[in-house]
């Protein structure tokens, strides 16, 4: 927060004596257009995929048990309830919890997949931002800065330059 305020300020002070040229870079839209980021998304989709089909498993079978219990209830003792409720309500727990778990297993892994892309990619940054002349870059849809007047979307530069840097 304190770098971007004083940035904000950098660019207010020097906008007095010269024309500012903001550049903006949608990192989300550069790692989904980039082959390795393209990559990263095809394994961390499988990744998800084989997690959510185990959790979507233990839903049924959760389901199938809550079936089985509405179907017994006429029939069930006060404690056979409990029990049978006890049992239904602890196995929705353990599914809750394996989902965060997961949860956070993927995103670890996408941090990790995703590192050394952004350090290739910030030497690529710099370059562009460099040739397109603007005195500073921000990620569009991180930063908070909602209006600039005289700022440039260079994502698609980005995506190029990476590419023609990094592709064989």
């Amino acid at each position: 927060m304190k770098k971007l305020l004083l940035v904000t300020a950098l660019i207010f002070t020097t906008s007095a004596f010269s024309s500012v040229k903001v550049g903006i870079i949608n990192v989300q839209k550069v790692l989904a257009s980039i082959a390795e980021g393209k990559s990263v998304n095809s394994t961390l989709e499988k990744s998800f995929k084989s997690k959510e089909n185990l959790i979507k498993t233990e839903e049924k079978e959760i389901r199938e048990l809550q079936e089985k219990f509405k179907k017994q209830d006429a029939v069930l003792s006060a404690a056979a309830k409990a029990k049978k409720g006890a049992e239904i309500q602890q196995k929705y727990q353990a599914i809750r919890a394996k989902m965060m778990q997961f949860e956070k297993e993927i995103r670890k892994q996408e941090a990790e997949l995703k590192k050394p892309i952004f350090e290739k990619l910030r030497p690529v940054i710099e370059a562009v931002s460099k040739a397109e002349k603007v005195s500073v870059t921000f990620e569009g849809a991180q930063s908070s800065v909602l209006y600039v007047e005289n700022r440039v979307d260079m994502t698609d530069k980005f995506i190029k330059a990476y590419d023609k840097k990094y592709s064989k």
